[in-house]
């Protein structure tokens, strides 16, 4: 039996890369036109949304999102969510109709084909160099303009599977603080289960997510950015120990 879990879990794996590689093929020219200019940066996103629906199908998640508050269209947000899974950024693409970009870890950009396009249309951070930090202020401050969103999993990199949520790091309050937007808290409950780093791990299922209310930024200063961070990180470990009840 153990046997059968192993080979299931390396085809698995293969599917997902498969999934993830396909729509790009297929797509490549449509993509690449679409990158030729940031302001087209919302038909990219709605393709990209696309290819990450059809990679949770397709991996046989049975996605399930509630929604406390919705997002309005004319509204730049800052997103953040608990990171545990490969699949947090195709949940995060599905769970928000809002344009957003990503700011992620340079390390992304390696990856053949995603990384392509990755590196073009996120905000990469080299969190070692100090320099590479500010520039993703800069970045960030240039799409929130263009009436971009920001995505930033605060937990930095994927933090040991056995840690159910690890601290949040401050840059994206921060940044929420200096540009006065909203922070839009989710909480992705079966990510880890379903789809982990761990090779031979996963399984199709149910993947939930929790959109929270949001957390204002009005009146704020950089000096309340430890308690913004406090307030996110309990809001999503409580629902997440929730979610772990049932």
């Amino acid at each position: 039996m153990k046997l059968f879990k192993y080979i299931f879990w390396v085809l698995y794996r293969i599917w997902f890369y498969i999934l993830v590689a396909l729509p790009i093929i297929i797509l490549f020219p449509i993509l690449v036109i679409s990158i030729l200019k940031e302001s087209w940066y919302p038909f990219f996103f709605r393709i990209a949304r696309l290819w990450a629906r059809f990679i949770l199908i397709g991996m046989g998640f049975r996605v399930k999102i509630e929604r406390a508050q919705i997002p309005e269209a004319s509204k730049s947000y800052m997103f953040i969510a608990n990171h545990t899974s490969m699949a947090d950024i195709m949940l995060m693409l599905v769970a928000s109709k809002n344009p957003f970009v990503f700011v992620g870890k340079k390390e992304l950009a390696k990856i053949p084909l995603f990384g392509f396009f990755y590196k073009r249309t996120s905000i990469l951070v080299d969190r070692s160099n100090p320099k590479s930090r500010q520039a993703v202020f800069l970045r960030a401050q240039r799409r929130l303009k263009q009436g971009m969103s920001i995505c930033i999993f605060p937990e930095g990199g994927v933090p040991d599977e056995s840690i159910v949520l690890d601290a949040f790091k401050d840059g994206a309050f921060r940044m929420a603080i200096n540009h006065h937007i909203p922070i839009v808290p989710i909480t992705f409950g079966d990510n880890k289960k379903r789809f982990s780093y761990t090779f031979f791990s996963g399984s199709p299922g149910l993947m939930r997510a929790k959109v929270h209310k949001f957390i204002t930024t009005e009146g704020l200063a950089v000096e309340d950015t430890r308690n913004l961070n406090k307030e996110s990180h309990s809001l999503i470990l409580n629902q997440l120990l929730e979610f772990h009840k049932n």
